[in-house]
């Protein structure tokens, strides 16, 4: 295992899980501003389960990022 790269995985892994914790803030944005129109809110919802569902695998992805290096010391 090269430690410098896991080190830039797991960087790149935080990166994303702060952009999607910001999709995931926006979305739900989104979905009162629909809701106070009274406009639809099933394909804004959806959105916001894909995005919550992304944001657990990248979790889980950058946990297995961080036990790799664990092992590696």
């Amino acid at each position: 295992m090269n430690a410098e790269r896991e080190h830039k995985h797991l960087a790149q892994a935080d990166r994303h899980i702060a952009e999607l914790k910001k999709d995931i803030a926006r979305q739900w944005q989104i979905i009162e501003e629909l809701s106070m129109g009274g406009q639809p809110l099933h394909e804004a919802i959806s959105m916001l389960r894909l995005l919550k569902d992304h944001l657990r695998v990248m979790e889980r992805h950058r946990q297995s990022i961080l036990d790799e290096l664990e092992k590696a010391k």
